[in-house]
């Protein structure tokens, strides 16, 4: 597939997916102990609205998770096609950019520094990632 728009959306959306399987997982495994002052307030309730704010919360939070991890999907799958794009080539690089570019935009509302942080990590990162996925397989 080589149209940046497709490759853009297909990615968004796995994110969306993986993003909210895990947040649903992860929101599941979370719970409020009754030593808790919020706890204590789940356990004085009956347990059918003890179960429905919980299932509401798991999909309050898997939805934002799905939403974020969408986001990010998006943004590097887009740039990273760009990159591609423009250089004419595919090779580390490419990813490389990409993932400074989405680590930079995704910290810049947090101030340079955090766009500068972000931008190191996601390139790092990518660059850990498509090293491993290029290597020779042994076969």
């Amino acid at each position: 597939m080589e149209s940046c728009p497709a490759k853009t959306v297909i990615a968004g959306g796995m994110g969306f997916a993986l993003g909210g399987a895990f947040g649903l997982f992860m929101s599941s495994m979370s719970y409020d102990t009754p030593l808790s002052a919020q706890g204590q307030q789940m356990a004085d309730l009956p347990m059918r609205e003890q179960l429905r704010r919980g299932f509401k919360d798991m999909g309050t939070r898997s939805y934002s998770s799905a939403k974020n991890f969408a986001l990010v999907g998006a943004i590097f799958s887009g740039t990273e096609c760009c990159i591609e794009g423009f250089r004419a080539k595919n090779d580390l690089y490419n990813g490389i950019a990409a993932g400074c570019l989405t680590g930079g935009a995704l910290g810049a509302k947090a101030g340079p520094q955090a766009a500068a942080i972000g931008c190191a990590g996601f390139a790092a990162f990518s660059a850990a990632i498509d090293a491993y996925m290029r290597m020779p397989s042994d076969e």
